[in-house]
């Protein structure tokens, strides 16, 4: 018969495992947001990531996105087929100079407002208690302008 003292405690939370099952539900919420507007995650942060770092080289837009290289040039490759985005340098062997469109900048201010929506809707004052610590925590750890 084991007792009450016997038996082991709750087991101890990984900081790890909390952060992957939060960013896991994030993703999916944001990728359900950005869906009506014809992006994903993916491709939403690599459209930001072209219009906040003019003239970055597919190799630094591939670090910034944590994706390969072969990755980002395929992603590019369709984001300027919409018209997002456009390369002033399209000779061959020369480096790209990629720039957001009007088009893309448009979407891409459409996007972070279904951005912002799930940040309150998973963070937000009517939000579970510990997300609105931790996106407070996030907020005060990543200062930065306030989405457009």
């Amino acid at each position: 018969m084991t007792t009450d003292d016997d038996r082991p405690g709750p087991p101890v939370t990984s900081a790890s495992v909390v952060v992957l099952s939060l960013a896991r539900r994030v993703e999916t919420e944001l990728n359900a947001a950005l869906a009506p507007l014809g992006l994903t995650v993916a491709r939403f942060g690599l459209l930001g990531h072209i219009a906040g770092v003019p003239g970055a080289s597919f190799s630094e837009l591939a670090r910034m996105s944590g994706i390969t290289v072969q990755s980002v040039h395929g992603a590019v490759k369709a984001l300027v087929a919409a018209g997002l985005v456009r390369d002033r340098n399209t000779r061959a062997g020369s480096a790209s100079t990629l720039e957001i469109t009007t088009e893309g900048a448009l979407l891409l201010r459409r996007a972070r407002r279904a951005a912002a929506e799930v940040d309150e809707r998973l963070f937000g004052p009517d939000a579970d208690p510990i997300q609105q610590r931790l996106g407070a925590a996030v907020r005060a750890a990543f200062p930065g302008p306030p989405p457009s």
